[in-house]
């Protein structure tokens, strides 16, 4: 599915905030992208609750410590931390079914007009001679 920003918003930001139009324009693409995906999974791809979920976590779990002797430290238990919640959501926790996963492989049916038999009205001539 090809997708394009509204016309009519993208010509009212251009007039207010040129740059950021042109910002816009440029990223559109990977605006757009989450629209190639089924549209009951739009809501999920565009939506930042599992990011934020996750920044509060390994927030939480570094409070704990406080204070940390070196940086090393802070990356292995929040690598140890963003580790324990993969798991969780390869084993447990499912944002996308496995259908809808599978569908994503599976190709777009193409749009072909089924083969009718083709015919035509006879035409019947009013008015007008044979002259053979």
């Amino acid at each position: 599915m090809q997708a394009t920003l509204a016309p009519a918003a993208s010509a009212g930001v251009r007039r207010r905030w040129p740059k950021a139009a042109e910002l816009l324009a440029e990223a559109e693409e990977d605006i757009l992208a989450y629209m190639a995906f089924p549209a009951e999974l739009w809501a999920r791809i565009y939506s930042t609750n599992p990011l934020e979920r996750l920044n509060k976590e390994v927030k939480r779990r570094t409070n704990v410590v406080g204070v940390f002797p070196d940086r090393a430290s802070v990356v292995r238990l929040a690598g140890a931390v963003l580790l324990e919640i993969a798991d969780d959501w390869l084993v447990g926790r499912r944002d996308f079914s496995l259908e809808s996963m599978a569908r994503l492989n599976e190709p777009e049916h193409l749009l072909v007009a089924e083969p009718a038999p083709f015919h035509l009205a006879p035409v019947h001539w009013r008015g007008v001679r044979d002259s053979m």
